[in-house]
């Protein structure tokens, strides 16, 4: 195949043989990986090569490249990107802000750029034969669920054809994507999502990512509405575990020592099996408004923050997703302190949620519908940033270690991820979570003193220790597997119900 300008350039970047090391896409379909063998690559030579391209693109010889070193110097290779695309090269690869790339950001940026590129091409030839054509570009679409003619696909093929047979091979394809940004791959956005999928009771994940093409063909809501009927199903499923938790919270302590199999036998006592489920109803009716509100927050939130990227970077994710939250949980926050009331109630004290929103009323006034609200706010922030960091963490080692014809990690790694981030989240964030649901339920003790959150915390550390934050943890841990479970093959299933396949 006929090279383009940069070719000479690009090819042997990171294989200075110009094979491409470690992949079985070969300019002719199908050849060996790696024809130099990973033994012939020599370091010194690789970074030789990497120093000259630095070097071409380096245009005033300061020894970073700024986007007017981009411009200019990927122009004189025949590459010509928009002053956009490069910010978005700067952006992806500048590591310590400094509004350029040093030779070893640059290099990172190439290794990732390349693995990254070898990705989308491997998802997009469905033929594996190591070319893509119209038919496989409208194949692909149409999987995301864009549907676009093949006349159309032709029009991008003839983009990045060198040669006119109307087909793309692996170099062609590098070629083409040099230096062009590929951070915001759709494939790792539709198959890594993780909040709109998994539910532990918790709503205080940051929001997923969707691609332009759900937001166009209207998937974004149909994923939403299954998150959320799998949220309520895994919810009503793991409720005695959620209940025993909240008691355990409220009413263990070194004299009053509750044990799971003790818990459970006092709440069937109390109250019959019907009562294991107690604060459920309001627990499931909340998850709508909230997930609601929370993703109409992340989307204005994200544009006030001026991005105009698909997948932000994860401190962007962070800050965005615990603002999000943070609204959302100021929005529903009473139906917090009615779950905590119901689930902590006597045989006959209610009839109903209504009932009880109404004595809370007339007994203590607004302001108790908002205990608790500090904690839980201050709560957001650990557990938000501690999941998303352990689940950005282990979706990146799993990506650079074993995704090679796809993006699609599989059910088993899909939930440990979940499963370990959430958990790890919530470990972070117990302390308060305790404290909050205490001074939530505080009321419900006929004549307990006003106490604050740092009294709060002060007494717990005083009279039971540090072990005192951490009642109620194991009922916590034993709901996390089966919530996560459940969540993501009822959402599978709605997910088909509702028409949205993109595996």
């Amino acid at each position: 195949a006929r090279r383009s300008l940069a070719s000479p350039v690009v090819s042997g970047v990171l294989c200075p043989c110009g094979s491409q090391q470690g992949s079985a896409v070969e300019s002719g379909g199908g050849g060996s990986a790696g024809a130099c063998g990973r033994a012939l690559c020599e370091a010194s030579e690789q970074d030789r090569r990497l120093r000259t391209l630095f070097q071409k693109l380096d245009v005033n010889r300061d020894g970073a490249l700024c986007i007017h070193d981009l411009a200019v110097g990927l122009g004189r290779l025949g590459l010509h990107r928009t002053e956009l695309d490069l910010r978005k090269i700067v952006k992806a690869g500048d590591k310590d802000l400094d509004g350029q790339l040093d030779f070893e950001e640059f290099v990172h940026y190439l290794q990732d750029h390349e693995k990254k590129l070898r990705l989308v091409f491997k998802s997009l030839d469905k033929k594996n034969d190591g070319r893509i054509d119209a038919q496989e570009i409208v194949q692909s679409l149409r999987d995301l669920g864009v549907k676009i003619s093949e006349q159309q696909a032709e029009k991008i093929l003839k983009s990045m054809d060198k040669n006119g047979t109307m087909t793309i091979d692996w170099n062609e394809w590098r070629d083409y994507h040099l230096l062009h940004p590929v951070e915001n791959i759709p494939e790792i956005i539709l198959y890594w999502k993780h909040s709109t999928i998994f539910d532990v009771g918790e709503n205080l994940t940051v929001p997923d990512e969707f691609t332009v093409e759900e937001r166009q063909t209207g998937m974004w809501w149909r994923h939403l509405v299954a998150g959320g009927g799998a949220g309520a199903v895994s919810r009503t499923c793991t409720a005695p575990l959620d209940r025993l938790k909240v008691l355990m919270q409220v009413h263990a302590s070194r004299s009053n020592n509750m044990c799971i199999i003790g818990g459970f036998t006092q709440m069937i006592r109390e109250g019959g099996p019907r009562s294991l489920w107690r604060g459920n109803g309001i627990n499931v009716l909340k998850i709508a408004p909230e997930s609601a509100i929370k993703f109409m927050a992340y989307e204005q939130i994200k544009r006030f923050i001026g991005t105009d990227q698909e997948m932000l970077r994860i401190h962007e994710r962070l800050l965005a997703g615990s603002l999000a939250g943070a609204i959302a949980q100021s929005s529903i926050y009473p139906m917090e302190v009615l779950k905590t009331r119901m689930a902590l109630r006597k045989t006959g004290q209610y009839s109903g949620m209504l009932d009880c929103a109404k004595n809370i009323l007339a007994k203590e006034g607004m302001a108790a519908f908002y205990k608790g609200y500090i904690p839980n706010m201050l709560g957001i922030i650990p557990y938000a940033g501690i999941d998303l960091a352990v689940y950005e963490t282990l979706k990146n080692t799993w990506l650079q270690r074993y995704a090679v014809n796809s993006a699609d990690p599989g059910v088993f790694v899909l939930l440990a991820c979940g499963t370990i981030s959430s958990t790890c989240g919530q470990l972070a964030s117990y302390p308060l979570a305790l404290v909050r649901t205490r001074m939530q339920a505080q009321a419900s003790v006929e004549g307990a003193p006003e106490v604050t959150m740092r009294g709060l915390f002060k007494h717990i550390l005083k009279t039971e220790g540090a072990f005192g934050l951490y009642r109620g943890l194991a009922p916590n841990f034993m709901k996390v597997i089966p919530a996560v479970s459940i969540s993501y093959v009822v959402y599978e299933n709605l997910k088909m119900t509702l028409g949205v396949d993109s595996r």
